[in-house]
């Protein structure tokens, strides 16, 4: 342990903290340390509108800021992977590879206060972008939902719901966690509220350094030769999250936003050396700038207009730090750049006492412009939708919901839902059916790609036959709710048509001549090593059928547990195989076990959390991942003893039982767990509130 890291840990330990739960935390008065557990949140992604968790007619799964910071937790990643078993990631240089429930990043919706969050690095999604600390909330609402969110909601939404104070104040906000690899994440907020106006500014900054598990990868073309290799299997990377938003509310009625972020991040990878392979010459470079206008008018408690404007800009490319043949250090060369500007107009009635309308018209345009990739495309989308909620009998609710897309591209489609709930007393039985249409990305169209990646020719082509992707997602679900224990079991079946899948596709004679006048740049020895390149098809079907069982309690006064378990059965069909989705997983769980106390204006948090996952499926050549079970003990203490200010210092331990995978690294072998062992996680968050 480095003498930083040791000085800091002497600082902060001062006794033991951690928590994890299903359960809002809610202050009861102006103490940070007095809390009661809420299993019947407010949510609104289910509905579109806001509602008490128990009335949603379709189920959500919610996280909150409270139990994400008091199990150590500082990234998005981490968030999801360990509160949530149906959820999965595979981190890398270019993003994240994000799955829900079997499917990918391509069909799963990111919203920020339900504006869609643009941008992706080679179909992984650029996670740093998202500024934690200013989460208040995270809503994952499973399966299709086109009829409200339109595209590549196929899998399901992710809505990360952000804080901003309304109460008249002034408040600084530090909050810093530490631990091994250089993992370092520093976000310093501050908010200003009065007489309706508000003013929230916050900075993030976030790094990592590369690691290694194991030192060694097999010789090029061997089972058994290894050597020596600085190939890392973790990317570091330093990023920065600058933010700020304006709200104004000069009455009861009329809401007005307005916000502006700028994240920055770069890769930290090992440079070329002559005597080790594995470096590189070059980092990957990202940027992104996003602004949104908003507002929303109230005619009643349950009647309003809603307008947002949002544009989001993404580019991201090398920045050489070796010296090569064409590039000097310093050097950039942008890869791909993405614009999306978004406007959306939604009136929510509640012209009824049972009863919620929503009508909604939004449009969307993507730009994308990709050097590495040969694209310089645009394309529109229009759509209007329409969704009643009604109450037939005294415990029997429907809500019906049809979206109808014009897309520039493939014209016309219509996506309905229905959704059926029974709620007598404390239970809840549910049925839904929605359907969900995602249209080809531009890249999946128009790429034309060529690269070469340590001495290895890639290639990829984009099709203008495609189809566009469209989705029947079934579910029941069956839920009890009351102040002490909440249990939910939703079983669902999500068939795919027309999947967009890239194949490959065998190189001979006569398409190594097509190749090379396609790509003017590639060498004839380059040419002669190509097996195959790459080919975006549609594929018959995908078939994901899963069960999730949920269940939170407050077992006694302070102490508190959940249990989660996530089944998937995900497949795809070309031709008349099937094969295993890539990078699904059969079982996954997570458990978590909280006790909070407090003694005056000192509060005590220990936590302890795990996951366990079964083994992780690899298509073609590729051998599956094992399975892992990783727990984390986390600790909290908050000091509450003045109006003014409260001190919060935390420790913990992530992967207690030191879990690695250190296979040596090959052509054939892909990875579930990405923990470099075990690792002392220390924080300490500071408030001054006036």
């Amino acid at each position: 342990m480095n003498k930083k890291l040791m000085s800091l840990l002497v600082v902060l330990l001062s006794g033991s903290t951690a928590f994890s739960q299903i359960h809002t935390m809610v202050r009861k008065d102006s103490s940070a340390i007095h809390r009661t557990y809420n299993l019947d949140p407010v949510v609104v992604t289910g509905s579109g509108h806001h509602q008490r968790l128990k009335s949603t007619a379709t189920p959500v799964r919610v996280l909150f800021s409270q139990e994400i910071r008091e199990q150590g937790i500082s990234t998005f990643d981490d968030a999801l992977t360990r509160m949530m078993p149906q959820v999965s990631m595979a981190p890398n240089s270019m993003g994240t590879f994000l799955r829900l429930n079997g499917l990918g990043n391509k069909y799963i919706l990111i919203l920020i206060n339900g504006q869609k969050l643009s941008g992706d690095i080679s179909n992984n999604v650029d996670l740093n972008r998202i500024n934690m600390s200013r989460v208040k909330r995270i809503e994952v609402l499973d399966g299709a939902a086109s009829s409200l969110y339109g595209s590549d909601a196929i899998a399901g939404v992710i809505n990360i719901i952000t804080d901003q104070p309304t109460q008249n104040l002034v408040s600084i906000t530090s909050d810093t966690h530490v631990s091994g690899h250089g993992i370092l994440t520093e976000a310093v907020s501050l908010d200003i509220y009065k007489n309706g106006f508000g003013s929230y500014t916050s900075f993030t900054h976030d790094r990592a350094d590369s690691y290694q598990n194991i030192d060694l990868e097999y010789v090029k073309g061997s089972d058994t030769e290894t050597q020596k290799t600085i190939a890392p299997f973790f990317t570091g990377y330093r990023s920065n999250i600058i933010g700020q938003k304006f709200t104004y509310a000069p009455n009861e009625h009329l809401a007005l936003n307005a916000g502006i972020d700028y994240s920055y991040k770069i890769t930290d990878r090992p440079e070329t050396r002559e005597d080790t392979p594995g470096g590189l010459d070059y980092e990957m470079r990202y940027k992104g700038f996003r602004w949104n206008l908003g507002g929303i008018y109230k005619f009643t408690a349950k009647n309003s207009l809603q307008a947002n404007f949002t544009v989001d800009r993404f580019r991201y490319g090398k920045e050489y730090d070796v010296a090569t043949k064409d590039y000097a250090v310093g050097d950039y060369v942008q890869s791909k750049k993405q614009r999306m500007m978004e406007g959306e107009l939604k009136a929510i009635l509640g012209l009824s006492a049972h009863n919620t309308t929503i009508f909604g018209a939004d449009w969307r345009k993507d730009y994308l412009t990709a050097t590495s990739g040969n694209i310089d495309q645009h394309v529109y989308t229009l759509a209007a939708y329409a969704q009643h909620e009604m109450r037939l009998l005294k415990d029997l609710t429907a809500t019906l919901g049809l979206r109808f897309t014009h897309h520039e591209t493939f014209m016309n489609h219509l996506t309905p839902k229905a959704t059926l709930m029974y709620a007598p007393g404390n239970f809840r039985f549910r049925a839904t059916y929605s359907a969900g249409f995602r249209a080809p990305g531009l890249d999946e169209l128009y790429y034309h790609y060529f690269s070469v990646n340590r001495g290895k020719p890639q290639i990829s082509f984009g099709n203008q036959d495609l189809k566009p992707e469209k989705s029947h997602y079934f579910s029941l679900n069956a839920e009890y709710r009351d102040n002490v224990i909440a249990v939910s079991l939703t079983g669902y079946l999500n068939r795919i048509n027309d999947m967009v899948v890239k194949q490959n596709v065998a190189v001979d004679d006569a398409s190594r001549t097509m190749l090379m006048a396609e790509f003017p740049e590639m060498t004839q020895d380059q040419a002669d090593k190509m097996a195959s390149y790459a080919l975006y098809q549609n594929s018959d079907k995908g078939d994901v059928k899963g069960m999730q069982l949920n269940v939170s309690a407050n077992i006694f006064q302070g102490f508190n547990l959940s249990a989660n378990y996530a089944y998937t059965y995900a497949r795809t069909k070309s031709d008349d195989d099937w094969d295993l989705l890539e990078r699904s997983i059969r079982h996954a769980a997570t458990i978590a076990a909280n006790y909070h106390h407090t003694w005056g204006c000192y509060g005590l948090n220990v936590n302890l959390n795990g996951r366990l996952q079964s083994k992780t499926y690899y298509t073609g050549t590729y051998e599956d991942a094992p399975g892992y079970g990783i727990w984390n003990l986390h600790t909290t203490h908050t000091f509450d003893c003045t109006k003014w200010a409260f001190v919060e210092p935390s420790i913990g331990i992530d992967n207690i039982f030191d879990k690695v995978d250190r296979r040596i690294d090959s052509s054939t072998r892909k990875y579930a767990l990405y923990s470099s062992g075990r690792m002392l996680v220390i924080g300490l968050k500071v408030k001054f509130k006036q």
